[in-house]
């Protein structure tokens, strides 16, 4: 899609955006679409777009994915999730109607926040602060954008681990097909696992260090990557798009955690996510990045990851 095209949409639609740097290099905040952020090279928009999310109201009934890239609390599922809470799985209410504001900016730089009130699977009310600190740094056929994403704890009572689980996570999305793949450097397969049926013998190959997982949209699947990988690249070889993410290190103290999609009734497994890949048969994939937890979350508790993501057309 072209940039002017989807600020257009988004002004018609009434829903507030800002942009940082340019329509040659730079990001379009969606402030009332989740804050989702979408990466502009040379006029087009990189990531995927939903137009019917853009023009359309998310509903108790109705999830509209805008694509992008979003802020997530994760877990989604197992017993400590977020998307569970009635039972059956549903975007929460706080996550589809945040709205974001701006608290500063400048040319290449916006940092943004919005609140959001989280129940996660226990019953649990968790009310926090989504912020995003976007930054962006421009080449001739490439442009890197750099965000700190950060889940602020502004509850009144401590939460322990066995009651809550809770770490950013964000999801960027793109457009998938034929010769679309995810690569990342892997020595050992036990750092890679499924979260949903086994993929391994359709969708990956190993070879020289790499691990290569399909993202074609021929079967859904999701593969959860550990602490061990440094970073993961979608790659389209038909638009010559090479996007690879990269998370920083934990700070003290805190741990990855379980991110599965797994019912209500699931106790978290001990194995924490770094990264995930996500590919779904209606043609768009994910590639997404984890921060991690700590054993007790006090009152004003900032979680935070620094995700570095490079877009280069070749």
């Amino acid at each position: 899609m072209v940039a002017t095209e989807l600020l257009a949409a988004f002004a018609g639609a009434g829903k507030r955006t800002h942009l940082v740097g340019n329509l040659h290099a730079g990001v379009i905040i969606a402030l009332d679409m989740e804050g989702r952020l979408f990466t502009v090279k040379n006029g087009k928009i990189l990531n995927r777009v939903n137009p019917e999310a853009v023009v359309g109201q998310n509903s108790q009934t109705q999830y509209l994915n805008p694509g992008g890239d979003g802020l997530w609390p994760a877990p989604e599922g197992t017993a400590l999730g977020y998307q569970y809470s009635t039972g059956i799985w549903r975007t929460s209410p706080g996550l589809r109607s945040v709205r974001y504001v701006v608290l500063e900016k400048n040319t290449n730089m916006a940092s943004i926040q919005g609140e959001v009130d989280l129940i996660n699977n226990k019953g649990y009310g968790i009310p926090a602060i989504f912020k995003r600190k976007i930054g962006i740094v421009s080449a001739k056929n490439s442009v890197w954008v750099q965000v700190r994403e950060s889940i602020i704890y502004i509850g009144r009572a401590p939460l322990k681990s066995k009651d809550c689980l809770l770490a950013p996570w964000s999801l960027c999305q793109f457009d998938s097909g034929p010769d679309c793949a995810v690569v990342f450097p892997c020595s050992n397969k036990s750092s890679v696992w499924d979260i949903y049926e086994e993929s391994s013998l359709t969708q990956r190959n190993w070879d020289k260090g790499l691990c290569s997982t399909c993202t074609d949209g021929k079967m859904r699947y999701q593969i959860a990557i550990d602490k061990r990988v440094p970073w993961i690249e979608f790659q389209d070889q038909r638009r010559g798009l090479f996007v690879r993410r990269s998370a920083g290190s934990l700070p003290n103290g805190q741990s990855y955690i379980d991110i599965r999609d797994a019912p209500p009734d699931t106790l978290p497994s001990k194995k924490g996510v770094r990264y995930s890949v996500y590919s779904d048969p209606g043609k768009f994939m994910e590639i997404e990045a984890v921060g991690g937890c700590p054993k007790l979350i006090l009152p004003g508790t900032e979680l935070s990851v620094d995700i570095n993501t490079h877009y280069q057309l070749k």
